[in-house]
């Protein structure tokens, strides 16, 4: 009774400084309303109430005011999927870095961590969510491992997910990326499907279509942010699927899909960023240039702002937030100008975000321990026997995590061994197993990195997150590799016996402990190098890292060998 008569007073105050009768505790004066109903601008007040907008459309008084001098209000944007590792920052971290830039709530699924600690870092995660300035919702990660092509650190089952179920910020299951195991009726897959039957349940269906896109929707899979392409993404609406628009730093999928926004079918849609890394949201942005792109693609101006926070809230079922109106939590966003999407102030339930805001927060501390479990290695890990020179080679196809199947590329033969070919921009790849459970090492070629010598070594390496190289030479594959294990996890570039730029990620092998700022220089930094060696990526570690996911198609490989994702079946 004590809540119910708190929530009381709170009513009785709204109703009171929304009437007029005494002055709201903070009103927005003079604002461009930009109406997601109707898509017309109202210039005037927004009066607040604690966290709520309680008042629009008419002129208020408040304790303190904002004068928004004509800048356009719009509401908090959404990232409808993101996984905070991957912006290779902790989550208190990634709060201080995408908030001020107008991401006030974003859906996370922390499989990243949970496949490298399992429900430590879960966690982790969901303690954190409870810090954040941000709205940081987590969904619980349904494939802890992603699939048994691989070894990973950890496992996830129906009882660990269940457990946390009924988190006060879990919204559901995470993306459900086994879709063999779904339309084979695989008993693990289905007791998740079911156990969350009755809530959300996040989707990842690259590319499928048909019956076979029928059957996983039909399990009560909600949406997908792996759709790339135009007519897959009207057969997905078509079938009342919500579609995802991703752009992160390697998938960038925004020019293709932007023609899917319209004022019919944003209401179905959501932007997501799925991930993007602390040098992109410094250089480029977060969801503001998801936003400011989709628009610079022809994307209608009030679609694309429905899509990009009420259209995905509804989504996820959070029905409090996405409208500049009464009752809405007060996440709202001033903008000089709505197509360039440059946001001047940011509202988090009705208090202006500063860098003070995030001053105090009682984040947890970090799972501690060093998880890559490796011994140093020799170059002789490294060797492919000339009986493999007639498998297929991974293509890397640039802005995307879909790779080509190239069964024509021939590796240098000598003494009976195979070679990298940088002439031929034809290189080694290699996945260690690095949880200390087997010591798998897989072994292929790749062609599109460009470099014409010296090794990349990661490990972020999707989903399981061993350790992923790449190289001209087998002893510098080595010395990056060895690197890695010293550092504790992250990236290493390594040419001609020398180290020649790192980044340490000693958090599960995927996050730094230093501010964002830190590592955007250690990125910016690592790109030159990289790029010195005679890479053309933009990103070559994190393309690097999803060499290894064997969820997407078409030609992956992981510390079993190369997988022919189509077939979902190991190669050679």
């Amino acid at each position: 009774m004590e809540g119910a008569a708190a929530m009381r007073r709170v009513l009785e105050k709204r109703i009171d400084q929304a009437l007029g009768r005494e002055k709201a505790d903070l009103v927005i004066k003079d604002a461009r309303i930009l109406d997601l109903v109707t898509g017309t601008i109202r210039r005037g007040d927004i009066a607040i109430c604690g966290d709520r907008i309680v008042g629009t459309r008419e002129s208020y008084e408040g304790v303190r005011e904002i004068d928004a001098a004509g800048r356009f209000a719009v509401p908090g944007f959404v990232d409808s999927h993101v996984h905070c590792e991957s912006t290779l920052v902790t989550p208190g971290e990634f709060d201080r870095c995408v908030l001020p830039r107008g991401t006030t709530t974003a859906i996370c699924d922390p499989h990243e961590i949970c496949n490298v600690l399992g429900e430590e870092g879960l966690r982790y995660f969901l303690d954190s969510s409870l810090a954040t300035v941000m709205d940081l919702r987590v969904q619980l990660s349904s494939c802890v491992p992603a699939t048994e092509l691989e070894t990973a650190g950890a496992r996830l089952d129906v009882p660990e997910l269940v457990r946390h179920r009924d988190h006060p910020q879990v919204i559901g299951l995470a993306e459900f990326m086994n879709v063999p195991g779904v339309l084979n009726k695989d008993p693990v897959c289905l007791d998740k499907l079911a156990a969350f039957a009755e809530g959300h349940i996040d989707g990842h269906s690259p590319l499928l279509s048909g019956r076979a896109l029928n059957a996983y929707l039909s399990c009560g899979i909600r949406n997908c942010h792996e759709t790339t392409g135009y007519e897959e993404g009207l057969e997905k609406l078509s079938k009342g699927m919500q579609v995802l628009i991703r752009e992160g730093t390697v998938s960038k999928d925004v020019t293709a899909l932007a023609p899917l926004i319209g004022e019919f079918t944003s209401p179905f849609l959501g932007l997501c960023t799925d991930d993007r890394n602390p040098l992109d949201i410094f250089e480029q942005g977060h969801m503001d240039y998801l936003v400011r792109r989709a628009i610079a693609l022809g994307a209608p101006v009030t679609a694309t702002y429905r899509a990009a926070s009420w259209s995905a809230a509804r989504g996820f079922g959070l029905r409090d937030r996405g409208l500049i109106a009464p009752g809405y939590l007060a996440d709202i966003l001033l903008l000089e100008e709505l197509e360039s999407c440059a946001v001047s102030l940011v509202l988090r339930k009705g208090v202006p975000v500063t860098a003070e805001s995030f001053v105090g927060r009682a984040l947890p501390p970090p799972p501690g321990g060093n998880s890559v479990r490796l011994a140093p290695v020799g170059p002789e890990v490294f060797r492919v026997p000339e009986s493999a020179a007639g498998l297929p080679a991974i293509g890397i196809i640039p802005g995307k995590i879909i790779t080509a199947r190239i069964d024509d590329a021939r590796p240098l033969v000598r003494g009976g061994l195979c070679e990298a070919d940088p002439a031929g921009d034809l290189l080694k790849v290699c996945v260690l197993e690095r949880h200390g459970r087997n010591g798998n090492v897989g072994r292929g070629f790749v062609r599109g990195f460009g470099l014409r010598g010296g090794a990349l070594a990661s490990s972020v390496g999707h989903d399981s997150h061993n350790i992923c190289v790449v190289g001209a030479s087998d002893a510098d594959m080595a010395l990056a590799v060895n690197r890695l294990i010293a550092l504790g996890g992250g990236f290493v570039a390594v040419r001609d016996g020398a180290v020649l730029a790192e980044l340490a990620l000693p958090l599960a092998g995927l996050m730094s402990l230093d501010p964002f700022e830190t590592v955007r220089h250690a990125l910016h930094g690592l790109r030159d190098t990289v790029q010195g060696m005679g890479c053309a990526l933009e990103e070559p570690f994190l393309q690097l890292a999803f060499l290894s996911l064997p969820v997407i198609p078409h030609l992956k490989i992981t510390d079993r060998g190369l997988v022919d994702v189509d077939r979902f079946a190991l190669i050679g």
